[in-house]
């Protein structure tokens, strides 16, 4: 059962990975106080304050750049590029700060770090097809990435449901998205891939 718990963690830690990628790694060094990012591989290997000062600058341009057209743009494109790094060390890191052991720790890092991507690179997506995301799903989004991490080390049960209720949300999604490019004039799609 433990086993599980800790793994339902690392899930829930990689969702908001896949949804954020300086703010979930901001927020463990801020719930680490005394420790900072120690546990966090890569990122205890550099000092503190510099990591501190990258995150919260790329944390503040998360929030309040993804509010625009252009900041939207950049923030997927850096997102989806970063998302399965981070949703890797997401859930090591995860799993390291709980108390049940899981190994292979490798085996966790490919299924955080596929986690995230599935869920960035489908609302990526939805981003394209939209031409933009509402403020209302970017705001949702933001604190669903807040709680996600908060859930990954308080309540790993509810955090790892919300994370398999995403990847079930974008599956179905993705197949939407599949069926609403396929129905297109082919008109409008050759136009579109010039």
């Amino acid at each position: 059962m433990g086993m599980v718990i800790g793994l339902l963690a690392a899930l829930s830690a990689s969702a908001a990975a896949g949804m954020r990628i300086a703010l979930p790694l901001l927020m463990i060094g801020l719930l680490q106080s005394d420790r900072l990012w120690e546990n966090v591989p890569l990122l205890s290997q550099l000092h503190p304050q510099v990591i501190l000062g990258v995150l919260t600058s790329w944390s503040l341009f998360e929030l309040i750049g993804s509010k625009k057209l252009l900041g939207q743009r950049v923030n997927q494109l850096m997102q989806l590029g970063f998302s399965p790094l981070v949703g890797a060390l997401m859930a090591i890191t995860a799993l390291e700060l709980s108390t049940f052991d899981f190994s292979p720790v490798w085996l966790v890092a490919i299924v955080g770090g596929l986690l995230s991507f599935v869920l960035k690179i489908v609302q990526v997506g939805w981003f394209f097809r939209l031409q933009g995301l509402p403020i209302w799903v970017i705001v949702i989004e933001d604190a669903l990435c807040v709680f996600l991490v908060l859930f990954a080390f308080n309540a790993p049960q509810q955090g790892g449901l919300i994370a398999m209720i995403l990847l079930w949300l974008a599956v179905r999604s993705s197949g939407e998205w599949y069926r609403w490019y396929h129905k297109r004039p082919q008109g409008t799609a050759a136009t579109e891939e010039v």
